[in-house]
């Protein structure tokens, strides 16, 4: 795992080596090992390498191709670069999988993306035809942001890479300002920051002279299968043991991250049968013991022998911990900081690459959304009430209820009309429109990016297989957009690789393929727990679901509550777009006690304050 910069430009400026350096300088965290910067006429790259396959010299970036006319710097993994290497006859003078992508390029070019199972972003620029290509993997697990000007367009695998490439002024990003509220995120192509733009998963885009040219080379689809529910069990057993097996390839001390969960603990249980030695675990655990899952992931872990290493956080602890957590975030999120935690201390143990179970709810009916959404659907005879009569219900409801959900359930009530396009971009709201309305200083932009997000993917889906138009908008939505974004920084400030086996994509587009009914939402992943039905104990299955999260609640009113403060203030001292009386009164609501204001409407202000002030952007 590493880190990607550069710079082409337009007009043949002076200066861009120096610029370039800057930006590698910006995210040296994530590759403490080497750097590296190609320069030529109007083009630098610039890299920085965390050693994980080939730790020797030989794997030094920018790398270049045998024949000299193409350069690459790569982020990621290819996990099956040994079979692309066999395949297309490549001969290497190193054993690292950059060699092979880079050769494949040569052969092939981006027809050879097709051959690679793996989370990359890398740029290749081809001298012969002064072109750079930028390219993004499938699930948009490594980042790319840029910035495109009439004079050049700059990226990096971060924000603050981008932004160090100027000394501009930074402006806080209004309507994306209205996104964040909405979804603790902003979702890509956008950014927090105005003018910084994300590739999208899935996409490439080609840079030459004339400009910038962006291809979508992959993007997860429906594609029924007729397979019975016992062939289903078996392939997805298969598969993610394949999966799992791909990713122990590493020259460097791996581990996992165990929750206790049913993702993790399985991971953990595919780990210990295909891997030649005892696996090393990691838990977070607490004091509050309803937050805390230690006696789950403890029981896996004497289940399957681990070397098991419980981090138990005290709030002092956390509170010490907490600004550098913050300041490791390169794009502000709600979430993430847990991912922090687990990986720092992960890496003091000496671990370079962990695996986690990020993705197995979005792919096998994890979350509550998957119940929702179906039962939404069957209540469509809701929609022959008209829309005035749903109205007076939804304001009984909503002044009768008192609760985030029940204000949630009376805005539902209230949509023109109630199903999966309609109801999905609701579900994940932080805030809803009306509570954002009384936090801006102007009118927001109505435009909702994640009900845009929802009718682009929504073409190909059937009623056999709803289940899979709501994994599809949860990876391009939550799990790109927060989960992915949240560990991949997270992890990189701690320089440790996580790697996704739910994620990867022939797993991915066999459970999308997956009808309704083999998915099976009357109880969570069961399909996934069938599979694995000798391998995960019934104490793991037929819990309640828990999540990984900490008692946000009880520190934010208590041990964490000046902080917050101050940050709150920061914001209403400072942001022209936000309503400091509107900022104030939610604050007061939530330190009240006000069961509509949760947590998690406040901690993402906390978050925006403390970004917007150490990476000096203004409102």
């Amino acid at each position: 795992m590493c880190g990607i910069s550069g710079i082409f430009s337009f007009s043949n400026q002076s200066g861009l080596s120096d610029r370039v350096g800057r930006m590698n300088d910006c995210i040296a965290h994530r590759g403490p090992d080497d750097a590296g910067i190609f320069a030529e006429a109007n083009v630098v790259l610039g890299h920085r390498r965390l050693s994980i396959i080939d730790l020797s010299a030989a794997g030094h970036q920018p790398m270049y191709s045998h024949n000299n006319q193409f350069v690459l710097v790569y982020n990621g993994e290819i996990y099956n670069f040994e079979e692309v290497k066999s395949q297309l006859r490549i001969n290497t003078k190193t054993k690292s999988d950059s060699e092979v992508l880079l050769e494949a390029w040569v052969q092939k070019g981006p027809a050879c993306l097709d051959l690679l199972n793996g989370m990359f972003a890398f740029a290749v620029y081809d001298k012969a035809s002064e072109e750079l290509h930028v390219v993004r993997d499938r699930l948009g697990i490594k980042p790319v942001y840029y910035k495109e000007t009439s004079t050049e367009i700059a990226f990096a695998s971060e924000i603050r890479a981008v932004l160090a490439a100027d000394e501009t002024e930074n402006r806080l990003n209004p309507d994306a300002l209205v996104d964040y509220l909405r979804y603790q995120t902003v979702h890509a192509p956008h950014t927090i920051v105005e003018g910084v733009r994300m590739l999208m998963p899935g996409h490439r885009m080609v840079i030459n002279s004339k400009g910038v040219n962006f291809i979508e080379w992959w993007k997860p689809a429906v594609r029924p299968s007729a397979l019975s529910y016992e062939e289903a069990k078996k392939q997805t057993r298969e598969l993610l043991k394949a999966s799992v097996k791909r990713r122990l390839v590493a020259d460097v001390p791996f581990g996992a991250f165990l929750s206790g969960g049913i993702d993790s603990s399985a991971v953990v249980a595919m780990m210990s049968e295909v891997s030649s030695q005892p696996v090393k675990t990691f838990c977070v655990t607490f004091d509050e013991s309803e937050y805390s899952e230690a006696k789950y992931a403890k029981l896996i872990a004497e289940k399957y022998k681990t070397e098991h290493t419980e981090i138990h956080l005290k709030p002092a602890d956390f509170l010490q911990e907490l600004p550098q957590a913050l300041d490791a975030m390169d794009h502000p999120s709600g979430d993430g900081i847990n991912t922090y935690v687990v990986s720092k201390a992960t890496r003091n143990a000496g671990i370079t690459m962990a695996l986690s179970g990020l993705g197995g709810d979005e792919l096998f009916a994890g979350y509550d959304v998957f119940r929702r959404v179906t039962e939404v659907q069957s209540k469509s005879w809701l929609n022959t009430i008209p829309r005035p009569i749903r109205k007076v219900g939804s304001s009984l409801l909503k002044a009768t209820g008192k609760t985030a959900a029940k204000e949630k359930a009376a805005h539902v009530l209230s949509l023109p009309r109630i199903d999966f396009r309609s109801f999905y971009p609701v579900t994940r709201q932080v805030l809803l429109d009306e509570q954002i309305a009384v936090l801006l200083t102007s009118s927001a932009n109505t435009r909702n990016s994640v009900a845009m997000i929802v009718d682009s993917l929504c073409v190909d889906c059937d009623n056999q297989h709803l289940l899979s138009c709501v994994s599809k908008a949860e990876i391009a939505t939550y799990m790109q957009n927060v989960l992915l974004r949240d560990a991949d920084q997270m992890s990189m400030a701690s320089a440790l690789e996580v790697r996704v086996p739910f994620l990867d994509y022939t797993l991915v587009e066999f459970a999308l393929s997956l009808s309704d009914d083999i998915k099976f939402p009357h109880t969570a992943k069961k399909l996934l727990v069938d599979a694995l039905r000798d391998e995960l104990p019934p104490e793991i299955t037929d819990r309640k679901k828990m999540g990984f999260v900490f008692p946000w609640e009880q520190w934010m009113r208590n041990e964490l509550k000046d902080f917050c403060a101050n940050r709150i203030l920061w914001l209403q001292n400072n942001v022209a777009q936000l309503d400091s009386a509107g900022i104030h009164n939610l604050w007061n609501s939530f330190l009240s006690g006000d069961k509509r204001v949760t947590w998690s409407r406040i901690w993402p202000l906390v978050v925006l304050s403390h970004w917007m002030q150490k990476n000096n952007v203004r409102g």
